[in-house]
Parts: structure tokens; C-alpha cells; sequence
């Protein structure tokens, strides 16, 4: 897939200034970020992206952000080289889950050892929505149970579930690129057991979850949140994440409105993460 990225500098660049572009960025279509010391760079499917986008939403003229931009189109090219490339390390969670690509030759020994080949700026851990959900997936029981992965980018979340006993897990993503690095890495990690389909919430009809997990932008989440509750089974388990901190009122908000309880949410560099029953 063909990506579009934009370079972006801030006029005054400071750690909240940044935290808000990046999720007006995200409201408005861009899939992962890398911070660098002199600026963000975003990256959209150049399919989704017109220079309209940022005109519209007033973007460059925030009230708490001011920004330049650099365009530039990504070709369809080999994500893993790039991420070698960039220094991509091995990672450690609460130490027990130790995440890693196939070219890493030292890293320590933890319980559950993943393999992820990455194909974009996605999936591997790093950032602070997939931390948010690992931490809460290792503190689950999942053994025989059924559990669905919505956006399930590298499919990181969907192997932990797999290697913590879940029977069946469904994963989903809208992105060719994903769906197809799930397949790859479930493979890596000898993982039979994870259905992978290309596609959106429409794709939700008559099987129940015991536990779903939603690590996908604020808006989609408050868009797809009803089709969730669908096929999550009674006394089942919701955990989001993907949003900030000050969106954690809204997604509540609707939460409740379905039905649905919070029953603990964490904060990591202002992202957030909640989990809900039914």
C-alpha cells in the first residue's frame, strides 16, 4: 500500500503541543506517527489523503498548536527494512511478554516471547495504546476462550491471546497491509488458531466473544462501539484503547449508554486504555 507522510514542525514544539497534533491528526484519517527531536512525522494511506484534509479542519490554525508541513508519497516498499533501519529494539513488558523481530540476535527471556516482522509504525509494543493492552491481556484468564481483535494491525494482540490459552480468535483489520503481517507473524510464532479478515465492523454478525479488544482511533471506536456490544457474550469483556486520557468521558459515556461498565482504565504518556463488562 501506497502511504502518504507529512513532516511535521511545530512552531512551538513542546510534549503537549505534540500529544494534540497527533490526535487531531489521528481524528482526521493518519494510522501511526514517529516523533524524531525536530519534529512528527504522520503517515495516512495516500488513498485517504487530500492536502483538503488539513485546510478543512483548521488544522494548521489550533488554537493550541501552529505547524509547517513537508508532503511526501511512500511507495509500497519492505516495512521491516525500514524499522531495522530506524533501531527498532527489543521490548520488555511488565517482565513477562518480550516482543521482538526475527533479526534481533540478543534480547532477555521472558515468559511469552513474540516475533514481529513490522510492516509500518504499528504493533510492535512500542507505542503507548499496545503497551496499555498487553499489560491488560497478561493480567487476563483467557484459557478456551473466544476473543476477538479489532484493528489488528502486526497482530501482536491477537498471539498474546493465543499464547495466554485463548481457543479461537477472530482478527480484523480494514488494511491489506495488516491483515496480511498478522497472517506472516502468526505464522512466525506457530500460531493456528487466529482468523484473519480483511474488512470493518460490518463484518460482525452472529458469533460472541468473551473478551474484545479494540485498539483503534477515538472516533471509530465511539462509531463501532454498538457493533461491539453485539457479539460480546454476557458477563464478556471490553478493553479500548487508541484514544487520550480526556477522551476516556466520552467513551464512558457511551459505553454506559450500551449497556456496559468500566471496570478499570490506565494512563501511559497521556494515552488511555478502559475496560468494560456487560
Amino acid at each position: 500500500m501506497e502511504y502518504t507522510k507529512i513532516t511535521c514542525t511545530l512552531k512551538e514544539d513542546n510534549e503537549i503541543a505534540r500529544e494534540l497534533l497527533m490526535q487531531e491528526l489521528g481524528n482526521v484519517g493518519f494510522e501511526s506517527f514517529v516523533e524524531t527531536d525536530d519534529n512528527i512525522e504522520a503517515y495516512i494511506p495516500s488513498a485517504n489523503f487530500t492536502p483538503e484534509i488539513l485546510v478543512e479542519e483548521n488544522l494548521q490554525k489550533n488554537e493550541y498548536f501552529c505547524f509547517d508541513f513537508i508532503l511526501e508519497v511512500i511507495a509500497d516498499q519492505n516495512w521491516n527494512e525500514v524499522w531495522e533501519q530506524n533501531y527498532f529494539e527489543p521490548l520488555l513488558i511488565e517482565d513477562q511478554c518480550m516482543i521482538r523481530a526475527p533479526f534481533h540476535e540478543t534480547y532477555p527471556t521472558a515468559r511469552y516471547e513474540i516475533i514481529i516482522n513490522p510492516k509500518m509504525a504499528f504493533g510492535t509494543g512500542n507505542h503507548e495504546t499496545t503497551h496499555l493492552v498487553i499489560r491488560a491481556i497478561l493480567d487476563l484468564e483467557l484459557k478456551g476462550k473466544e476473543v476477538l481483535d479489532m484493528g489488528c494491525g502486526s497482530g501482536i494482540l491477537a498471539i498474546l491471546s493465543a499464547m495466554k490459552g485463548a481457543a479461537a480468535i477472530t482478527a480484523i483489520d480494514i488494511d491489506e497491509w495488516s491483515t496480511n503481517n498478522t497472517i506472516e507473524n502468526a505464522g512466525l510464532n506457530h500460531i493456528g488458531n487466529i482468523l484473519v479478515r480483511q474488512g470493518d465492523a460490518s463484518l460482525l454478525t452472529d458469533q460472541k466473544f468473551d473478551v474484545i479488544l479494540a485498539n483503534i482511533q477515538r472516533n471509530i471506536l465511539l462509531q463501532d462501539m454498538a457493533a461491539y456490544r453485539k457479539v460480546l457474550k454476557n458477563g464478556g469483556l471490553l478493553i479500548m484503547s487508541g484514544f487520550y486520557a480526556t477522551d476516556l468521558e466520552a467513551i464512558e459515556e457511551m459505553a454506559n449508554s450500551l449497556g456496559l461498565k468500566m471496570t478499570g482504565s490506565a494512563e501511559r504518556s497521556n494515552w488511555c486504555a478502559a475496560s468494560f463488562r456487560l
